[in-house]
């Protein structure tokens, strides 16, 4: 099986380089061999490689440049996947979107189930929801799947734990507290139990009695304020800090952003993982595992070498 990966150079890219399974013929495609804002390469390459599976991993992710620059962000997170899926259509091959959970306002206070109308607050989740929805006109729920995700972050990358890590290490050396926001709740997803998540929603193919779209994040919820603190309770653990900081809940209203953030995204996912026939990982867990990665790397920028 043939699997065209876009963002391979990206964090969930490079798990699911890691973690790609026995069979499958992966071509890997980073910034520098594909500019998502183009949409005749995108047709392009899938011409080219003809895959049996295109898994687009690639996005334009920075939520609040994302308000100033409306065109960038929708010609790379909704232009793209139409192009890719409108040339798998004349290839005969399908598609696995990821997505986010900043497709829903984050109002309702509980779960947020697949079948759900998307309703996002910003451009950056107005421009996931388009790429869905053209995913699906192109490709119908027979060759099209659509995996939404939250707070993904892992060992590489830029993201809030390895960002929280370097703030831990110097807010602590300065003697200083940090404050996260407690009053926007979802649930940190590890980028290795996403990419389990990505092969075998693949693996499970054209299965008819699988959903078009599917969630999955690690187990739990939590605020970023949460996150953070555990992020400093386990770097300590794990050595990667000698001294975590104090964390302080602020409002959102003390952290003004340029993009509104939904103040409950969690993703419903008993259904999704039953039919991805996959366990999932308590976010604390998960976070344990990443930060003992990062141990045995001790290549944190700002923590113990």
């Amino acid at each position: 099986m043939k699997v065209l990966l876009t963002g391979a150079t990206g964090q969930l890219g490079q798990a699911l380089i890691a973690s790609r399974p026995e069979g499958v013929q992966l071509v890997p495609l980073g910034r520098s061999d594909l500019d998502l804002a183009n949409a005749a390469a995108c047709q392009h390459l899938v011409r080219q490689h003809q895959p049996d599976w295109l898994l687009n991993a690639g996005a334009y992710t920075a939520v609040d440049r994302a308000e100033g620059d409306p065109d960038l962000a929708m010609a790379v997170n909704a232009g793209a996947p139409q192009a890719f899926a409108e040339a798998l259509a004349a290839t005969g091959g399908r598609f696995l979107q990821v997505s986010t959970d900043f497709v829903f306002n984050g109002q309702q206070g509980s779960p947020y189930r697949p079948e759900q109308a998307p309703e996002p607050l910003g451009v950056y989740g107005a421009s996931k929801a388009a790429g869905e929805r053209a995913v699906l006109t192109a490709l119908g729920p027979g060759r099209a799947r659509i995996l939404r995700t939250s707070w993904v972050y892992g060992p590489v990358g830029a993201n809030f734990c390895l960002t929280m890590l370097r703030l831990h290490a110097l807010k602590a050396a300065a003697g200083e507290s940090l404050g996260v926001v407690a009053d926007q709740v979802g649930c940190p997803t590890a980028t290795f139990g996403l990419a389990a998540a990505c092969w075998r929603a693949i693996g499970i193919g054209a299965d008819p009695g699988a959903a078009a779209v599917l969630h999955w994040s690690d187990a739990g919820a939590a605020s970023w304020y949460d996150f953070a603190v555990a992020i400093g309770e386990l770097g300590v653990a794990t050595g990667l800090l000698e001294q975590a900081a104090r964390v302080r809940p602020i409002p959102t209203a003390a952290y003004p952003t340029p993009a509104a953030r939904p103040p409950y995204s969690l993703l419903e996912c008993g259904a999704s993982r039953a039919a991805l026939g996959l366990e999932p990982t308590h976010w604390r867990a998960a976070l344990a595992q990443v930060l003992g990665q990062l141990a045995d790397l001790r290549a944190i920028p700002g923590t113990r070498a």
